[in-house]
């Protein structure tokens, strides 16, 4: 949809989502989220930085008001930037500066997709991003530290992974990562993710294979 001023388009609006990471809120205690939060990052400095979040907390106690404010606010400072909540009232979201997402809770669907690939001939170098929307994405050649490939499918890298790989990242939980050789920062199948850190050391730069099994995310050996 275009809006015309004049005999020119001032912009336009189009049918796109970013894709958007979810912050489920396990403790009514803002602070309490902030330093655990504080505790990951550390481990993985700017991996989040400008990160878009949408909020949605346990319905076992109440964030609202100044609790969601303070939550926000601790976010803002640690250069995330949460966008709207999910299952939170309007009200709160409005004075902490959120919109509201609809029909985000409930078990992830899983998005059919598309017989198409995105297929990446050269390197993958740090500071860029490829992303296959509607499909695969194969990589015939490696991603360097600081690059992200992302897919609403598979990813298959014949190469050295050594930056960020996000499959499914429309929700679909059936999505997998291949890679000949893994030595990545962080990996994810449908919103959930490893670290590098918290992927078996036995498995640094061999080839693996990176899945969901029910909500855990698994990395075995090809």
């Amino acid at each position: 949809m275009a809006v015309h001023l004049g005999e020119s388009a001032a912009f336009e609006i189009k049918g796109r989502m970013a894709t958007l990471s979810v912050l489920q809120v396990l403790s009514a205690d803002p602070d309490h989220v902030l330093a655990q939060l504080d505790a990951r990052l550390a481990q993985a400095p700017g991996f989040f930085t400008g990160m878009p979040l949408v909020i949605t907390a346990s319905t076992e106690f109440d964030l609202s008001g100044n609790a969601l404010q303070a939550l926000t606010d601790g976010l803002r400072a640690r250069d995330l930037l949460p966008v709207g909540v999910s299952d939170l009232p309007a009200d709160s979201a409005a004075q902490a500066g959120l919109g509201v997402v609809r029909n985000l809770g409930g078990e992830r669907a899983t998005e059919p997709r598309q017989a198409t690939a995105r297929v990446v001939t050269q390197p993958v170098r740090s500071g860029q991003q490829i992303y296959a929307r509607g499909g695969d994405l194969v990589v015939a050649a490696p991603v360097s530290a600081g690059a992200e490939v992302m897919a609403d499918g598979h990813i298959h890298i014949y190469g050295s992974l050594r930056g960020r790989a996000l499959a499914g990242v429309q929700g679909g939980q059936d999505a997998r990562i291949f890679c000949q050789a893994l030595e990545a920062e962080l990996v994810a199948v449908a919103g959930e993710y490893q670290l590098s850190d918290q992927m078996d050391p036995s498995l640094r730069g061999s080839a693996a294979m990176v899945s969901l099994q029910g909500d855990a995310l698994t990395v075995t050996p090809l």
